[in-house]
């Protein structure tokens, strides 16, 4: 085939790509479709102009058209992986994992149904052997949600559920092509009736396996590319081939999936590379992979419509009727599973409610695309599949991807509308006419301010303003019609308050006060403010401010690998990342003040500003709670880290003055570029995080605390050495009434709330609670919470008894805690009588 040809034909297409995606929108068609209609075409008209006798002046180019390499491992190979691993890299993965349980239902328990469900209804529909409906049920069980989420993006649809539908599509078609391998190979062995008991035995090895391999070849890329940590070019390239080669060294070499492969190595890069490459490089690498995922979607999308009319030449009546039952079966499938099990998931508090409006959407965007063809020209091309069976799932799966582009894919804006998912909701609306309100007030004194300076006609002046006045009285007017109780004032103004507060963050993060390895993590904080306050107003958004500083799972699973086996790895990166974390919110929200008293007291009134004022304030309480409690643990790295912060600020100002000289003609380029590869070296050193020695502050930490001021260095060795960190958070119970004594626990930070026979005391840092059961040999009665995220230091019976015969002062706290719960000092706590 003639090159010059070839190229020009490929140049085209991307021509093509080019004009399809404005088409697209011009036509509020989902660009998918647009794409998929245009491949359609342009491979029908090839096949017409080779077989007409009309003219052959064009046959050259419809050969090159129908000559393209387009096989299966072309998709599979070369376009699969780019899509999966950019998707990865752009996903926000902890704020995924809330939405965890409904995204592996539609991503793996629904692929799983609507494959048994195709299957099963095309075997008593037709007289195809079981395991061919099977494998068809696995390659139309793929969906391409891309579509869908661009439509709700532009109708500013929950981010919630976009991102419910974009981790769908990243697991789904992982799980449907580790599905379609196991069933191809069963068509492939002429078994007509395969043993689900062993497909779905192999179905974990394969899932594990992959997720194995790519976790490891993910960390190993890392670490490689920190190595090159001054060349980006380097770092980029490195990228580029690990999804390739995490695919085919699990396919070809290990045996298992290459999709999960390649999914859970983006995640791991997802995760690991912020902390470990140079802010602008991931970045830079994320917009790279950008582009090369819009390429080879665009691609994959318009290569495999080509392919439509001749997957479709051998169609005859009774393919339209199976084509029915695929359509059916696939969509009960789906139902099933939005409105039966997604229900009972929320019913039972173990997944979040999807509201039904956007169940329907889901049902209804459930798009086929690019990888179902992909998958049916696989089976197309294989000459170990009967021919009968090749030739139906090829009229299968594409009549199925055409239905969902040309029926589903068409009708979903209108869907999406019926549903009322495209319009404000009455609060909003009410509120967006407060809102352009005092714009336009804010708008008539910068004008007038700004016609001043520039001394205009005054006429002209004049009339202007009485023009803009008019259209500013109307607003008014509409926006005091628009009655919004303080209810919902207060949502409304939670939420732009949390909106602020993300917009604030990427301001930070742009100018590198914040790292990029905090940046996920406050934004996922800031994101869950929005959505909690959208959901459950007040209560939720104050759920969300007290998880963003409380200790999470995996910090408690830390505490157990340093406590039980001695690891301390993962304590020690995960307090540094706390550390971090809380130092990055502090300041973040010393900014949020000035938004309240600026503009949402303008929209909202006194009241409402003044109650966010004090939610805002009993954050920042609770922010300076945590980090203290950090401070004390480990004064040093405290200082250490807010050293760090001082040396970046630092660096992005004469970064700033750089810049202004450069563009005032002060400095040339010669010198500019010198200053800023200077500038740069710096920034990277500044960019590490400092080492936190998790074993060696506990000395020092236990030096600190009042209760042991009187002991001996030994004696505090020995002490830091029995004592045991425990960490818990606001709400916690942490003694129960009429428990056996077995503890004392002293408070290193934080606060507890203390209830004995009706009464209640408040203890803080340097006091202790559950000596007196001990003392007394009685059964425990208080009981006890944490009313703060509070750290705890744990010693047994045997060593507490044993350090009260050494310190004066741990004796003389116990019989003043006795004394405060008006019990005798002395029944507690017999004084020593004094030697000679």
């Amino acid at each position: 085939m003639d090159i010059i040809l070839v190229t020009t034909v490929i140049a085209s297409l991307f021509l093509v790509i080019g004009a399809a995606e404005p088409f697209a929108a011009r036509l509020r068609l989902p660009y998918s479709v647009i794409l998929a209609v245009i491949g359609v075409l342009i491979g029908a008209a090839a096949i017409f102009f080779l077989r007409t006798e009309l003219t052959d002046a064009l046959n050259p180019v419809a050969e090159a058209i129908l000559g393209l390499p387009i096989r299966s491992n072309v998709f599979l190979y070369v376009f699969l992986p780019t899509l999966l691993f950019q998707a990865t890299l752009e996903m926000n993965l902890r704020r995924m994992l809330d939405d965890w349980v409904p995204i592996l239902m539609l991503a793996v328990v629904a692929v799983v149904v609507a494959t048994l469900s195709v299957g099963y209804a095309l075997a008593w529909a037709s007289t195809l052997p079981l395991a061919a409906c099977l494998l068809i049920g696995s390659i139309v069980s793929t969906t391409d949600p891309s579509a869908v989420v661009s439509i709700f993006r532009s109708i500013s649809a929950p981010r919630r559920l976009a991102r419910i539908i974009e981790g769908e599509s990243l697991l789904n078609d992982a799980a449907a092509i580790a599905l379609f391998g196991l069933f191809m190979g069963f068509v492939m062995l002429g078994l007509p009736d395969p043993d689900l008991t062993d497909a779905l035995t192999r179905f974990p090895v394969l899932i594990l396996g992959g997720a194995l391999t790519g976790w490891l070849a993910a960390r190993i890329g890392v670490w490689v590319m920190a190595l090159f940590a001054r060349f980006e070019l380097a770092q980029v390239s490195i990228s580029v081939a690990l999804p390739y080669l995490v695919y085919i060294g699990a396919e070809q070499g290990v045996g298992v999936s290459g999709v999960i492969a390649v999914v859970a190595s983006g995640l791991t890069m997802n995760l690991t590379a912020p902390g470990r490459l140079p802010p602008q490089s991931w970045t830079n690498l994320r917009e790279l992979w950008g582009v090369l995922a819009h390429w080879a979607g665009a691609l994959i999308f318009i290569l495999a419509a080509l392919l439509i009319p001749r997957l479709l030449e051998e169609v005859r009546l009774e393919d339209f009727i199976l084509v029915g039952v695929v359509v059916v079966a696939a969509v009960a499938a789906r139902a099933v599973i939005l409105f039966g099990l997604l229900p009972l998931l929320s019913a039972l508090k173990l997944s979040p409610p999807v509201q039904q409006p956007y169940r329907v959407a889901i049902l209804w965007g459930g798009l086929r695309g690019a990888v179902t063809l992909a998958l049916a020209l696989a089976v197309t091309e294989s000459f170990r599949v009967p021919d009968d069976i090749q030739r139906v799932v090829g009229i299968l799966a594409t009549g199925f991807t055409l239905f969902t582009l040309l029926v589903q894919g068409t009708t979903l804006r209108w869907v999406i509308g019926r549903l009322g998912l495209n319009r404000l909701s009455p609060i909003d609306e009410a509120l967006s006419r407060q809102v352009v309100a005092v714009a336009l007030q804010t708008v008539r004194e910068d004008v007038a301010r700004t016609t001043e300076n520039y001394e205009l006609n005054h006429d002209t002046v004049r009339s202007e303003a009485k023009r803009f006045g008019e259209r500013l009285d109307q607003t008014v007017k509409m926006a005091e019609e628009a009655e919004i109780l303080d209810r919902d004032r207060i949502v409304l103004g939670l939420i732009a308050l949390a909106g602020h507060e993300r917009d604030t963050i990427l301001a930070r993060v742009r100018e590198r006060t914040i790292s990029a390895r905090m940046a996920e993590l406050v934004l996922s904080d800031a994101d869950r403010l929005i959505e909690g306050a959208r959901s459950q107003g007040r209560n939720g958004y104050q759920r969300a401010a007290r998880r963003s500083v409380s200790y999470g799972p995996g910090f408690r699973a830390a505490v157990v690998l340093h406590g039980r086996v001695g690891l301390s790895g993962p304590l020690a990166r995960l307090t540094a990342n706390r550390f971090e974390q809380l130092l990055s919110q502090r300041l973040i929200l010393r900014d949020l003040g000035a938004f309240i008293d600026g503009r949402i007291r303008r929209i909202h009134g006194r009241r409402v500003a003044e109650l966010l004022h004090d939610l805002l304030s009993r954050r920042v309480d609770a922010v300076e709670t945590a980090l203290e409690g950090l401070r004390l643990q480990y004064p040093g790295y405290a200082e250490e880290l807010e050293r760090r912060f001082i040396r970046r600020t630092a660096l992005r100002m004469e970064e700033r003055e750089y810049v202004a000289m450069r563009e005032d003609g002060l400095i040339g380029a010669e010198v500019y570029t010198a200053l800023m590869q200077e500038l740069g070296a710096r920034r990277l050193a500044a960019e590490e995080r400092p080492k936190l020695d998790v074993a060696l502050q506990r000395t020092a930490f236990v030096q600190q605390f009042p209760l042991f001021a009187d002991l001996d260095d030994g004696a505090l060795r020995r002490l830091g050495r029995a004592l045991k960190t425990r960490y818990v958070d606001a709400g916690e119970v942490l003694l129960r009434k009429d428990n056996v004594a077995g503890s004392v626990c002293f408070i290193a930070s934080g606060a507890v709330e203390l209830e004995v026979a009706g009464q209640t005391w408040r203890l803080g840092r340097g006091e202790m609670f559950g000596q007196m059961a001990i003392l007394t040999n009685r059964a425990r009665r208080a009981h006890v919470k944490a009313i703060a995220p509070t750290t705890l230091l744990v010693l047994d019976e045997d060593r507490f008894r044993a350090l009260l015969d050494r310190s004066s002062t741990l004796r003389e706290a116990v019989r003043a805690s006795a004394l405060t719960r008006g019990m005798d000092p002395d029944a507690v706590l017999p004084r020593r009588k004094a030697a000679g």
